[in-house]
This record gives structure tokens, sequence and C-alpha cells, in this order.
């Protein structure tokens, strides 16, 4: 497995609506294209009240290529993301990581093959 690390900054304001696109309608197209959610995050103590991080997993750097490729491309996520930016873009900037977990991460270390296994898989 991989990981990766999004983190949206959203322009003053937009959090709820960029909260609301994921909740009703991302998350949904996510699975739909094979890119598994570990969990959505905002700041409680630290960092910007703007921002959301959130954590993505795939097999491989290939799935993630091929699956990022296939939401991009549905019609239905440019007909979302028309929607919800018709009053304002909801994102000022956003970055990302690709992570592979430690050898002593609970998530499992890197195997010989530069994947990532998880224990017991």
């Amino acid at each position: 497995m991989i990981y990766e690390l999004r983190i949206y900054t959203a322009l003053p304001g937009r959090m709820t609506a960029l909260q609301g696109r994921f909740r009703e309608h991302t998350c949904r197209l996510f699975g739909k294209h094979g890119i598994r959610v570990v969990g959505f995050w905002t700041n409680l103590i630290g960092g910007s009240s703007d921002e959301l991080w959130y954590l993505v997993e795939f097999d491989s750097l290939a799935h993630r290529s091929s699956a990022w490729d296939a939401f991009l491309h549905d019609p239905e996520w440019a007909r979302i993301s028309g929607e919800s930016t018709a009053d304002g873009l909801i994102v000022a900037r956003f970055e990302n990581r690709i992570l592979t977990p430690t050898d002593f991460s609970p998530l499992g270390g890197a195997s010989a093959h530069g994947d990532i296994a998880r224990p017991g898989a």
C-alpha cells in the first residue's frame, strides 16, 4: 500500500462548502474509482482553521495514477465541481505527499518491491 496525504486550504468562508462537497459527493466518487479514504481531519489545536487534511490509500503508484485519472475525467465530478464553485472558488491551494510507512509503523514497512504491506496481508 501507498498513502497520499492531501491538505486543502479553503478560501475564507468556504470551509463549509468544501466539507459539504466531500461529504455529499466526493467520497462516493472516490469509492467508485478505487480511491480508498483512510480519514479526514481539521486542526483542533495548532495550524490553521481553514485546512482540511485527508489521507487516502492505493495498492501501488500505478493504481494511484489510474484512480485519479478516472476520478478527474468522470463527468459526474465535472458537474459537481462546476456546481460547487458556481458562486466562487472553494480551495485556495492544496498540497499532497505520497507516503510509505516506516518499518516500525503499525501499518507495516516496505517490502523488497517498494510496496507497503499491512501486517498479516
